[in-house]
């Protein structure tokens, strides 16, 4: 999860997913800052929604959507994922590449390790000076740590801490993914959905977890066709530069649903104003990712991945910006979650009065960004030392956005 989207036209010189190559080199085209200015929002959006009693969480995607921040992590992972590590199977092998990935998924288990690790110890050390509800840890975790090794196994995800196992997992599955998309994209997506179409089908198919009876919060089983249509869309669109083929009725046809999903799942009355939703349909289920929800976030992902303006406003001051937190997505979004959880605490034991709220957003938006300048600078860094040593090419990483990861 770090780095900007480098899009090259694909090779023919080998053979490719489906029909086409996505992964050789050829003369490299300007940067294209979406996918990483698109993440760095999703980032920023979870970590407002993360924090309950913050005003700000009014404003977020999950208020005009049936998909919220979460659905687009997951499928700018995939988009990514085949940029970073998939077309690295095909310059330096299956074997180097597995490495590859293998490297990746533990770097994630020791920042997921890190999270539980903090978590658990602020909020029992918190209760020492302030009361802080039960709900903040699983009261198996909040009352003794003699399951605390479940945790660290996976065997048991606390609630905030289940995105990055979810990651960890299809990350992990990924060299199945690239295997089957060699052979045919079409087949892919067939197997794909056919399994999260059986999923939806019967939600009680899922990961095990010790916290709940009802499995993992993201059944991994149903989020991987997310993942893999991101993979897919990667393929496609590095064939056109970066960019989605923008099909006029599909883009109306998106935008139409869209304003139905704005209407249907905007808080009317939190905003003191009539309902005005056409249909009021039930909240469609995020842990097997409903259809509603799946259709949500692939039909902003296409208006984005297929406009022109899109790229231009990335382009921008403020697309620069977001793209500075979306191409270092691993850091942002674990310093990100130990904020969240300090800013609970804070709320929960002083209130969330203005000044709180204004004292909290600053703070922590400053500390991302101050993170993620850090980051960035290190990056520049490296990559000028890459060039400048002898016999040695600097090359840039399709994306190191998801590079680093979930």
């Amino acid at each position: 999860m770090t780095s900007s989207v480098s899009q090259r036209p694909p090779s023919r010189s080998r053979g490719a997913p489906g029909a086409g190559q996505a992964g050789a080199a050829a003369p490299r085209r300007a940067r294209d800052h979406r996918v990483d200015a698109l993440r760095g929002v999703a980032l920023l959006m979870m970590f407002v929604d993360h924090i309950p009693q913050n005003v700000l969480n009014r404003f977020t995607l999950r208020n005009v959507g049936f998909a919220d921040a979460a659905e687009i992590f997951v499928l700018l992972a995939g988009y990514a994922s085949w940029l970073a590590y998939g077309r690295n199977f095909d310059r330096v092998g299956l074997r180097a590449g597995l490495g590859r990935v293998w490297r990746r998924c533990a770097r994630l288990y020791v920042f997921q390790a890190v999270m539980v690790v903090v978590t658990t110890a602020t909020i029992r050390a918190w209760r020492s000076f302030w009361p802080v509800p039960v709900d903040f840890l699983e009261p198996e975790l909040a009352h003794g740590l003699s399951a605390f090794w479940r945790v660290m196994f996976l065997d048991a995800l606390p609630s905030n801490l289940n995105i990055l196992p979810l990651y960890i997992v299809l990350l992990a599955a990924f060299p199945l993914v690239y295997l089957l998309m060699r052979r045919s994209l079409v087949l892919t997506l067939a197997l794909s959905g056919g399994l999260w179409l059986l999923i939806n089908l019967d939600p009680t198919i899922n990961f095990p977890n010790w916290l709940d009876p009802d499995g993992w919060y993201f059944d991994p089983l149903a989020w991987q066709f997310l993942f893999t249509l991101g993979a897919c869309a990667s393929v496609l669109a590095g064939r056109r530069g970066g960019s989605l083929p923008a099909v006029g009725w599909l883009r109306g046809l998106c935008g139409a649903y869209l304003v139905l999903s704005a209407f249907e799942v905007f808080p009317w009355s939190l905003w003191g104003l009539p309902d005005l939703r056409p249909f009021a349909i039930p909240a469609p289920d995020k842990s097997v990712l409903a259809p509603l929800r799946l259709v949500d976030v692939m039909a902003i992902f296409y208006l984005v991945q297929s406009s022109h303006g899109a790229r231009g406003v990335a382009e921008g001051r403020f697309g620069r910006l977001m793209a500075l937190f979306g191409r270092h997505s691993l850091e942002i979004f674990a310093a990100g979650t130990v904020i969240d959880l300090y800013a609970r605490l804070v709320f929960t034991s002083f209130g969330s009065g203005w000044m709180l709220q204004v004292a909290v957003n600053v703070i922590g938006f400053s500390i991302l960004w101050g993170l993620a300048t850090v980051l960035d600078r290190r990056r520049v860094r490296q990559k000028m030392q890459a060039a400048t040593e002898p016999g040695r090419e600097m090359t840039t990483p399709p994306v190191s956005g998801l590079k680093r990861a979930h």
